[in-house]
């Protein structure tokens, strides 16, 4: 007796089309909440490493800026400020103090903005993570590098393989 055996190919996971905008949605309203949706747990610590990085950065040039900014105000009032060079202070001249605070400023803004760079790409990589993991991937389909030599000169040539198994 001849048994037949069932060739049909059942893919156990079902694609979400809103799973990508359910983990952008999620990752956007809670940073690291769309990396959790994915069940990528080991990424949530690297985004708040980032996110609390370009917040500590930003806090520290506020603090800075703000310090050289009241020490000038006080300066033009021709009152004692924490850079006049008496009581053990640190003497910074008017111009000095002029450039803290552009610096300052600068690179407040600056932090700023990365940390807000840093927020929309951590939400770009929850839906991009979302997308990738509906997608078939297995040894059927591979892209592999490849080395071989070159017969005229013994060189060795890079190149890739692609295997389509069917």
């Amino acid at each position: 007796m001849l048994k037949v055996k069932d060739t049909v190919f059942s893919n156990s996971n079902v694609y979400n089309p809103l799973s990508p905008s359910r983990a952008a949605f999620y990752s956007a309203i809670f940073p690291g909440l769309g990396q959790a949706y994915n069940k990528k747990y080991w990424k949530i610590p690297i985004v708040y490493a980032a996110l609390g990085t370009g917040v500590y950065f930003y806090s520290v040039n506020n603090t800075n800026y703000n310090r050289a900014r009241t020490a000038f105000k006080l300066m033009k009032d021709g009152k004692p400020h924490e850079f006049d060079g008496q009581n053990g202070n640190i003497l910074l001249s008017e111009e000095a103090l002029i450039t803290a605070q552009k610096g300052y400023k600068k690179d407040r803004d600056l932090s700023l903005l990365v940390t807000v760079a840093l927020y929309a790409l951590q939400v770009i990589e929850a839906s991009t993570n979302a997308h990738l993991l509906q997608h078939n991937v297995d040894n059927n389909l591979t892209i592999s590098p490849k080395l071989i030599k070159n017969s005229i000169n013994q060189r060795a040539i890079v190149g890739a393989q692609i295997n389509f198994n069917f």
